[in-house]
């Protein structure tokens, strides 16, 4: 079971995450203001899926109605895809530490590029 709470960083603030949710193959955290979340899963079939998912919500200005606010919200996540046998846990990590490393890489310049649309 991961440890509680989580911490996850945003822009500089570190956010405490207390566990939420509970379950078989299931952990969330959520802040105390729901406006971030983190979920665990874990899903066993003809494939081994785990899935890794921040949820993030803010109160922004319309851009069609200067004089009010609404809801906004985004995910972000990765999901492990694994046969039932064949990679260690080490070697699905180490996998994952060469991804991690091109989407850091120069200040996280890949993923800036593909959040602006280039593919």
């Amino acid at each position: 079971m991961l440890s509680d709470p989580q911490s996850v960083t945003i822009s500089g603030t570190a956010h405490s995450l207390p566990r939420t949710t509970a379950g078989i193959n299931l952990g969330e955290f959520t802040k105390d203001d729901g406006n971030v979340k983190l979920r665990v899963q874990h899903t066993y079939g003809g494939r081994t899926r785990r899935l890794i998912r921040l949820d993030h919500s803010k109160i922004a200005a319309d851009p069609l109605i200067s004089a009010q606010s609404i809801l906004y919200s985004m995910g972000v996540y990765v999901v492990f895809d694994l046969p039932r046998t064949g990679y260690t846990p080490a070697e699905a990590k180490a996998i994952w530490d060469g991804f991690a490393a091109t989407l850091a890489a120069s200040s996280g310049a890949f993923v800036t590029k593909a959040l602006g649309g280039e593919s």
